[in-house]
């Protein structure tokens, strides 16, 4: 129960900010260490900004709004249990609630590279939290009163617990909001052209040589079906995001957490969240390991080969106007060169294409990162949610450019379609039945080697008549049902 003797303070509502300039001393159990007086942040912060300065890489805001719930749901769940005083409580809750709102990230400053359980990540926030409470019950900022950061805002937390719980809420958090809303635009986008392109007969290519008809609607069906199954990936890989370590505390055994603490917890950030968290059922994994997030990532891999295949199958296909490929005709947004006038570039498809080699580079350091879980503690989390935010941004952002700059406009060239199928020689595999794999295929030869259309090299050959030729070789036949969905 609580034991704390201090006076209830009121609350006020204290607009946030702090308007001192210069320089104002903070403690941590190291000593006293001076801080920006205008920054709610304190003395672990502090260290670790001098320590860890390295490169332009901040830890993701995003962590930090995550954070925000667990120090809310801490908070809840400690005073409901009788050991937080509840003036404390409203103001944690007060703070904690900026946080998750983004208006107190100009006060966490720290980089990326920095201690590997997240732990100055963790009392970063403690600490912000801990002297804007203070500031909204009338305090002194620096002086830990009356709410402290590790006593109060920490309380039956560690960083090795609530850390890879704000990973996993902040990634959830992107995947459901940002990711798979993009993704399913897209998928959608995409069944649209198919449908709308379902009777349009194209020539296949295999090994980038030409192949038996297919229809455009046939090909983007691909397309949409790849996405499909990414989504289903990433939707699975969600899942195992979803359980917390949250009351684990040190080392996954719950030292120093109340009774049902982690039950409670979880319960509270699904309720505050409103995404159906739940607590994990052996921390020492949830704490010892980071596979769920491998896992996850796995899937934002999965998406990029899919979208890197989508992006370059329409370049190439696009490639022109006059000595490529020239099928498709995508949306000219901006001019292409500037030396060549009038060129105009596939730059959304770029994008996809380098985007997807981003992520597979992402990909790459999370797994290898996943894999040096030591004892009872990964120490390689910061990078890790760094990569798994950035990799789901970014395809999130370019499926967003990409099909309203690309997809959505892309047209086609029927005049070139139909040439390409008109002039294939490979609509000789339908002879095959009827006259052999080896006669067809002499014909083929002869045609390629005489400079003939199929039809001459057949009738030449003499093995074909006109009527044969004619009720065999029809490119709409060959295309099975003919439906995208087929």
């Amino acid at each position: 129960m609580v034991t704390d003797s201090e006076p209830a303070p009121e609350m006020k509502d204290v607009p946030i900010g702090i308007h001192r300039s210069g320089r104002r001393e903070e403690f941590d159990s190291m000593g006293p260490v001076e801080v920006p007086a205008d920054r709610y942040w304190g003395a672990q912060t502090q260290r670790s900004l001098i320590h860890f300065s390295i490169g332009g890489d901040r830890m993701p805001k995003a962590v930090y709004h995550a954070y925000g719930y667990v120090k809310k749901a801490a908070a809840l769940v400690n005073a409901a249990a009788g050991r937080l005083p509840e003036w404390k409580r409203r103001a944690i809750v007060r703070a904690a609630e900026e946080t998750i709102a983004g208006k107190l990230d100009d006060h966490f400053p720290l980089f990326v590279w920095q201690t590997g359980s997240g732990t100055q990540s963790n009392m970063n926030v403690n600490e912000v939290i801990a002297n804007r409470a203070s500031q909204l019950l009338g305090g002194a900022l620096g002086t830990q009163k009356p709410v402290g950061p590790n006593d109060d805002v920490n309380m039956g937390q560690s960083s090795n617990d609530s850390f890879p719980t704000a990973m996993h809420i902040a990634s959830v958090r992107e995947i459901d909001d940002h990711l798979l809303p993009e993704a399913r635009k897209l998928a959608r986008s995409i069944e649209g052209k198919a449908k709308e392109w379902n009777e349009i007969v194209k020539i296949g290519r295999t090994h980038l040589e030409d192949a038996v008809p297919l229809t455009v609607g046939q090909e983007w069906s691909g397309y949409a079906a790849q996405l499909h199954a990414c989504i289903e990936e990433i939707e699975h890989g969600r899942a195992g995001l979803l359980a917390l370590a949250l009351g684990g505390t040190a080392v996954g055994t719950g030292l120093n957490a109340p009774r049902n603490f982690s039950r409670d917890v979880a319960a509270q950030i699904a309720e505050l969240t409103g995404k159906p968290f739940v607590t994990a059922e052996n921390k020492f994994m949830a704490q010892g390991s980071l596979d769920p997030m491998v896992r996850a990532h796995a899937a934002l891999r999965g998406l990029a080969v899919a979208l890197m295949k989508i992006a370059n199958d329409m370049r190439w296909l696009a490639s022109g106007p006059r000595s490529g490929f020239a099928e498709l005709l995508l949306p000219q947004n901006e001019p292409g060169s500037s030396i060549m006038p009038g060129k105009v570039n596939p730059t959304q498809c770029e994008a996809i294409v380098m985007i997807a080699i981003q992520v597979l580079g992402d990909d790459s350091a999370v797994t290898f990162a996943g894999s040096q879980g030591n004892f009872e503690l990964n120490a390689m989390r910061p990078v890790i949610i760094n990569n798994f935010l950035h990799s789901a941004l970014i395809l999130a952002d370019g499926m967003e450019k990409f099909r309203r700059f690309s997809v959505d406009g892309t047209e086609l060239n029927r005049v070139k379609i139909a040439k390409y199928v008109d002039e294939s020689l490979m609509l000789v595999t339908a002879l095959s039945p009827a006259i052999g794999y080896q006669n067809a295929a002499h014909i083929a030869e002869s045609a390629l080697r005489n400079d003939q259309s199929l039809k001459e090299a057949a009738l030449a050959s003499g093995i074909v008549d006109e009527k044969t030729f004619d009720s065999i070789i029809d490119p709409l036949s060959m295309v099975g049902r003919g439906t995208a969905g087929a």
